[in-house]
């Protein structure tokens, strides 16, 4: 009896947990499907008499009024692009550095991780002006390069981090054994560390795509007209001049903003948790 009211207790404080936090999306989405005039007069948690997807539409397009363009296709496809190669480079130097760090120790590597450690906890906005001088030498400023390449050395500290708290959990044996049958360096990496690292490479993968997909500082200091994210066009036009605030556009494009980081963790949050557990924050 006891541990029935027990469990009932626990599942009571999870909904109500659930519900509190799930809150907010209703109303973002409730208000997206109403109309402007069923905004203003109804009540915010009220169900919508007439639903209509006008505002997603609107959202979403592309078009241009006079000066003032509306619309998160164009930023959605700049982050698509910024996303993909920033998290698969990031995820493929971090595992490659872990390694090292982890099972090819050599005199001052833990100097080196310690320093790589400090980037963790470096607040990024003491890297704005370094970086901006760095991204102009470079001659990617103000372009989806320059922010692959700001999201890949920012996130280099982290990747880093996750990798060589895994692989120090690897038996030594298994590395000296393969260097004995004369493996080298990258076949042992390739051959058995890497078939034996899905639980990291996943958790790294779903980490660096929430921190570059939801960055705004980065995209609003380095990028520039066709070059910037979603972020930074979600910001645009929730704050266009309009005569007439349309609330229910606006949250449109903060759901189309959040929709792939949501997907990813309805579809892939299991494999987070999976990974952490498997030693993703383990010393």
């Amino acid at each position: 009896m006891a541990n029935t009211l027990g469990r009932i207790l626990i599942y009571t404080v999870l909904c109500l947990t659930a519900f509190y936090y799930l809150l907010p999306l209703y109303v973002m989405f409730i208000t997206s499907v109403k109309g402007l005039e069923e905004i203003r007069s109804g009540n915010l948690l009220s169900f919508p008499t007439d639903i209509s997807f006008a505002a997603w539409g609107k959202a979403w397009s592309s078009a241009c009024t006079g000066v003032e363009c509306r619309g998160l296709s164009s930023y959605f496809y700049n982050s698509v692009r910024m996303v993909i190669p920033g998290v698969l480079i990031s995820t493929a130097l971090g595992a490659i550095n872990g390694y090292v760090l982890a099972k090819w120790r050599f005199k001052g590597s833990e100097i080196i991780f310690a320093m790589i450690l400090f980037g963790v906890f470096m607040p990024f906005q003491v890297l704005l002006l370094p970086m901006a001088q760095t991204l102009g030498w470079m001659g990617i400023a103000s372009s989806t390069t320059g922010l692959v390449f700001v999201h890949v050395v920012c996130g280099l500290a982290s990747t880093t981090l996750f990798f060589r708290n895994y692989y120090v959990g690897i038996p030594d044996e298994l590395i000296k054994a393969a260097r004995l049958d004369g493996a080298g360096f990258w076949r042992i990496f390739f051959k058995i560390i890497l078939p034996m690292s899905t639980p990291i490479i996943m958790v790294t993968l779903i980490w660096q795509f929430t921190n570059i997909w939801n960055d705004f500082l980065f995209g609003v200091v380095f990028s520039a007209g066709d070059s910037q994210p979603i972020t930074v066009g979600l910001n645009n036009l929730a704050n266009t001049s309009t005569s007439v605030k349309e609330y229910n556009v606006d949250m449109a494009a903060a759901i189309i903003a959040a929709l792939p980081t949501i997907l990813v963790y309805v579809f892939a949050g299991k494999y987070f948790v999976r990974g952490l557990t498997a030693g993703a924050v383990k010393g």
